[in-house]
């Protein structure tokens, strides 16, 4: 039977699939997240890792990884891992799409909607005792109702996002290498380039995956595209954002507000940020509902022992790459 890392914990359900398999699970069940050196101290150990988007797996902690028959992020994304060289290492990286775009998408709504109406402001107002009673000026927000969204990247996520905003009767723009009918069809979406979209979104939600062309894709000429009122939400990837250039942004005025889930260099935070009242932060929580995370487990887990019962897995990044059609693992 195999011996499985797992450098956090998953759901119990999860778990258990993997017990009456007869395999043996080592699981870092602290508070903190499990170093790189420890992971590269040990992994020799192993025959399968189940990782999170926190850990970084890249070619030196693969090669020392001589007995892995799987690699399962517990996460839709996979910036993390060095996939050429797992590929090269003939190692399967495993992912979970798909199952936490409604989840995400759900974050950035509420992420638009705390920032549109100043609900982290207003919430500590309250809870201050600065609350005397109603006044005409008091917390004067953004309406939503018929404004321009604009997203970037249409995929799983974005797309969710953008049917999300029939409630509120928007308009619709969106960025994405190619052209989605749906949004078209359904929503009456336009496609357009992202100068355009930048000048003319009342809300721009940003859902691309994030390579060497979207690192810094919003920077300080984007922002001096945007118009004052604008709001910007993230729950892609921190890096996709200038974290430096939004704090001047919002400290200048030149945005109205920004809602964010992920950070350039996470956790830590660009200077200035948590100082300014016209910004949400989320702790990296887009696909945090219960019923999400237990799916993200069932999937890296079923993949996982696919692989390791010689099956091709569902969710594989390179496994195509790797293996010819029906060769097995």
């Amino acid at each position: 039977m195999a011996r499985i890392l797992i450098t956090g914990p998953i759901t119990e359900t999860a778990l258990q699939l993997l017990q009456d398999a007869g395999h043996t699970l080592h699981i870092h069940r602290e508070n903190s997240a499990m170093s790189y050196e420890e992971l590269l101290r040990h992994i020799a150990d192993f025959d399968g890792l189940i990782c999170l988007l926190s850990d970084r797996i890249d070619r030196p902690l693969l090669e020392a990884g001589h007995r892995l028959k799987a690699v399962c992020n517990y996460a839709a994304g996979f910036n993390n891992i060095d996939i050429q060289a797992a590929t090269q290492l003939r190692i399967p990286v495993c992912t979970t799409p798909g199952v936490l775009s409604t989840a995400t998408a759900e974050l950035a709504w509420a992420l638009l909607l705390s920032a549109a109406r100043h609900i982290p402001a207003s919430d500590r107002f309250v809870r201050e005792g600065r609350f005397k009673g109603w006044e005409p000026g008091l917390f004067l927000g953004t309406s939503i109702e018929g404004r321009t969204l604009g997203i970037i990247g249409a995929g799983r996520i974005g797309t969710a996002m953008a049917m999300m905003s029939r409630g509120f009767n928007m308009k619709l723009l969106y960025v994405s290498r190619s052209v989605k009918p749906h949004l078209e069809q359904t929503l009456n979406a336009r496609r357009v380039e992202l100068p355009q979209l930048l000048s003319e979104a009342d809300f721009i939600s940003i859902h691309t995956a994030l390579t060497p062309e979207t690192t810094h894709l919003i920077s300080e000429k984007e922002f001096a595209l945007m118009h004052p009122g604008s709001i910007l939400i993230n729950t892609s990837r921190g890096p996709v954002v200038d974290e430096s250039a939004l704090v001047r942004a919002l400290r200048e005025g030149r945005i109205a507000a920004a809602g964010l889930d992920v950070y350039e260099h996470e956790p830590e935070l660009q200077a200035g940020l948590t100082d300014l009242d016209n910004v949400v932060l989320a702790p990296h929580t887009g696909s945090a509902t219960r019923s999400t995370r237990e799916e993200m487990a069932l999937m890296s887990v079923h993949d996982m022992l696919s692989c390791l019962e010689n099956r091709p897995p569902r969710h594989s990044v390179n496994f195509d790459r790797i293996f010819s059609a029906g060769s097995g693992v």
